[in-house]
């Protein structure tokens, strides 16, 4: 059925356009989500990934997970929206603590704020973080995605951690005192 829906989209077909956009949307949109900076970026971000999408189609062989492949390309689009905009700070010789960044208690956190906290890290950090937390990359997949070096990655997954764990922190402080 998949197959027979994607084959019509690559002849403009419109009807099967609009069942594979149902179809992958709500996930496209949280992966937009994942990785924008507010609401609005992944509106938009999700749009023109779709877009992408489309315009790219001929390029899928059928033959792997067309949802896997359709994020693929609105993760590349958003980081190349990133890479063009902003620069990567390359970190050198930044020495970070040798502990690991304690294990998260995130019971009284509701995953709309998680997804706000990941969406305030910096764009350096946040990428990195996603890229290896939500969806598996490796650090020298990710260094030659965001054209910086494993240690940059690992530095800038380190500082998301820290980052992140300190807003929980403040939260679960602050929700004691209420």
């Amino acid at each position: 059925m998949l197959e027979g829906l994607i084959n019509k989209c690559k002849q403009n077909d419109r009807n099967a356009q609009e069942q594979i956009y149902k179809l992958i949307a709500p996930k496209l949109c949280a992966v937009s989500s994942k990785y924008s900076r507010s609401y609005e970026e992944a509106q938009d971000n999700f749009q023109e990934g779709i877009l992408l999408i489309f315009q790219k189609l001929n390029q899928f062989d059928n033959k792997g997970s067309f949802e896997g492949w359709a994020k693929r390309v609105v993760i590349n689009y958003i980081l190349m929206q990133y890479r063009t905009k902003t620069t990567m700070f390359e970190i050198i010789n930044d020495k970070l603590p040798d502990e690991e960044v304690q294990d998260w208690d995130t019971d009284d956190l509701q995953i709309d704020e998680l997804l706000k906290y990941i969406q305030e890290l910096p764009d350096r950090y946040r990428l990195v973080f996603n890229l290896y937390v939500l969806d598996g990359y490796s650090h020298k997949e990710i260094a030659a995605m965001l054209d910086i070096n494993e240690g940059t990655s690992k530095s800038n997954l380190s500082r998301a951690k820290l980052i992140l764990q300190e807003k929980i922190q403040e939260k679960k402080i602050s929700f004691k005192y209420r």
